[in-house]
């Protein structure tokens, strides 16, 4: 990992800017959401993790390079164009509007998440939102007579009476992805999987049919409950800032045992209110036992947040149908 950082750190040292054709081929190749150093950052799970810290710093050091490399030769082109001026221009017709459009503030939020959780060493995962019965519910610990069910409202896009065919569901989380993780790779894991997940729910103010999540899974040997709040405390100063009001609550969740939730303390018009933004706990054993894993060997935690709840609390949006109506004018309000 340290040889793929300096190559890119050589790379970005020599990269000849001289024109905006060129100057827009350095973002595309090293700063830009696929680019080089996004691609760096998510190797960072497959880092031992003794050596994550040395790694992150090395890694960070490219990040800035990066930017600072971008920020100089545009500055300079600009600088360039300016000083060519044509006299002969008339500089006092006004120029034509210049629409340019933002990054939703959902994605701004969701972008901001997989930042922080990059610094805490975490990668991203992916998963099919058409899910199964045993991914959705039964590997995580939901029988199929278990009372937990009743507290996912959920869309089916098949229901089978063949004991042979499964049930087809719109996930209603993003816990599936934990389970096909799991399945597939051996611990240690740390990960985080963003995605779109579905309830039938009545739409409001407050609930939507559809909504986004970020969950987060870490197995390995000896992993502790301390381990997952000072995880989730970093978040949260990192998120909201250092003097953030947080607690930590017991809860229950059929996957997790014991379980938590943790709340933030959000100014309002009504002088304020805990509000809760995820939920969490230890893996249970049994949710190891589903993907083959020994829970007397391995342990771990896993937490689950909602996007747009947190995106609500950190712009001051109090209606979650915001979000999802497209206005222009409620979009324009949140620059890139």
């Amino acid at each position: 990992m340290t040889e793929q950082i300096e190559s890119i750190k050589k790379e970005i040292s020599d990269f000849v800017i001289e024109s905006e054709e060129t100057l827009e081929s350095f973002r595309l190749e090293f700063i830009s959401r696929n680019g080089k150093v996004q691609k760096m950052f998510a190797g960072m799970g497959a880092v031992p993790k003794e050596q994550k810290a040395a790694v992150g710093k090395q890694m960070n050091e490219v990040k800035i390079l990066a930017k600072s490399r971008f920020d100089e030769a545009k500055l300079k082109l600009e600088s360039e164009q300016q000083t060519s001026f044509d006299a002969k221009d008339d500089i006092t017709i006004p120029a034509d509007p210049n629409y340019t459009g933002s990054f939703h503030p959902l994605t701004q939020a969701l972008d901001e998440i997989k930042s922080i959780f990059y610094r805490l060493g975490f990668n991203i995962s992916d998963g099919p939102e058409l899910e199964d019965d045993f991914h959705n519910f039964t590997a995580l610990n939901f029988p199929a007579d278990h009372p937990a069910r009743d507290m996912q409202d959920t869309f089916f896009i098949r229901k089978s009476d063949d004991r042979d065919e499964q049930d087809l569901v719109l996930r209603t989380h993003t816990s599936p992805v934990q389970i096909r993780l799991m399945k597939e790779q051996s611990p240690p894991v740390r990960s985080i999987m963003p995605g779109r997940v579905y309830r039938n729910e009545a739409v409001t103010a407050k609930s939507y049919f559809q909504f986004n999540q970020v969950e987060g899974l870490y197995v390995d040997e000896n992993v502790t409950m301390g381990e997952l709040i000072e995880t989730l405390v970093t978040f949260s100063r990192l998120m909201y800032g250092s003097d953030v009001r947080y607690r930590v609550r017991p809860s229950f969740f059929p996957f997790t045992e014991p379980s938590i939730e943790m709340d933030v303390w959000w100014n309002n018009e009504k002088g304020g209110q805990w509000l809760e933004i995820l939920g969490a706990g230890m893996v249970d054993p049994n949710v190891l036992e589903a993907v083959g894993l020994d829970p007397e060997r391995y342990s771990g935690y896993a937490f689950g947040m909602g996007v747009d709840r947190i995106a609500m609390l950190r712009y001051g949006i109090d209606d979650i149908r915001l979000l999802y109506d497209n206005d222009i004018r409620f979009l324009s309000q949140f620059p890139s």
